[in-house]
């Protein structure tokens, strides 16, 4: 844990970096339940103000500190009344899918707009290759600085858009890809399951806490990723 927290604060400037892409990344995340569940009916969020972009609204302490030191978390979940919906059941699963599809495409889009950047640096002259090594076309310390880090905040969109999409996705209290793999129990099963939703939390937090699930929840983002960066190398002009 020590050497975590040790180069997380060894580069100031990517801290700074991290920290709107990871309020904006959260935001997203929850804006995107609440949407969903207002277009099927269900106005609790949009009433709590729960639809903004406003991070204040949305935040979690531990899951966004869990973002900064691992790369994964969670924000305070949008609330949702299922009574809406014309069918319980499903409004869940699509409310709960909505977060981390979101998050997918968002980082998809953010991979497209890190390669769009570097290609047009490159085409410009800003950014040149020469002996298999990356050169500045510039003598300017400010315009290096910029386009070195505004091509990392595309990168870091992306990223870290995929590790919340992919995080959220495992099927397990209190995370969304529990709300659409449980939905699809018989409710007596689906309810035995939820009573322990708090004792399933603490051992999911312990379990990050640890690393033992750094390993698989990692190999699965680098799997998202390489297909994202297959599908954008697809583009013509890259």
């Amino acid at each position: 844990m020590l050497s975590v927290l040790q180069n997380l604060f060894s580069d100031i400037p990517m801290l700074l970096l991290r920290i709107p892409v990871i309020l904006l990344v959260l935001s997203m995340h929850e804006a995107a339940h609440g949407y969903a569940a207002y277009r099927l009916g269900d106005p609790t969020a949009r009433n709590m103000g729960r639809l903004s972009l406003n991070p204040v609204k949305h935040l979690d302490p531990l899951g966004t500190i869990m973002m900064f030191v691992f790369g994964f978390g969670w924000a305070r979940p949008v609330p949702i009344n299922p009574r809406y919906f014309k069918n319980p059941k499903y409004g869940m699963a699509i409310s709960a899918a909505a977060g981390p599809i979101a998050n997918l495409l968002l980082g998809f889009l953010g991979l497209f707009c890190a390669n769009l950047f570097w290609f047009i640096m490159t085409r410009t002259g800003l950014i040149f290759e020469a002996g298999g090594m990356l050169y500045a076309g510039t003598d300017s310390t400010f315009l290096v600085n910029l386009i070195t880090y505004t091509h990392l905040f595309f990168y870091l969109f992306y990223m870290l858009n995929v590790s919340l999409g992919v995080f959220n996705l495992i099927p397990v209290p209190p995370l969304d890809g529990s709300r659409i793999f449980l939905t699809f129990l018989p409710p007596k099963l689906y309810f035995q399951i939820m009573r322990y939703e708090h004792i399933i939390q603490i051992v999911l937090m312990l379990g990050l806490w640890m690393g033992f699930l750094d390993t698989p929840i990692r190999a699965a983002v680098s799997f998202v990723m390489r297909g994202m960066e297959w599908l954008v190398g697809l583009i013509p002009i890259f």
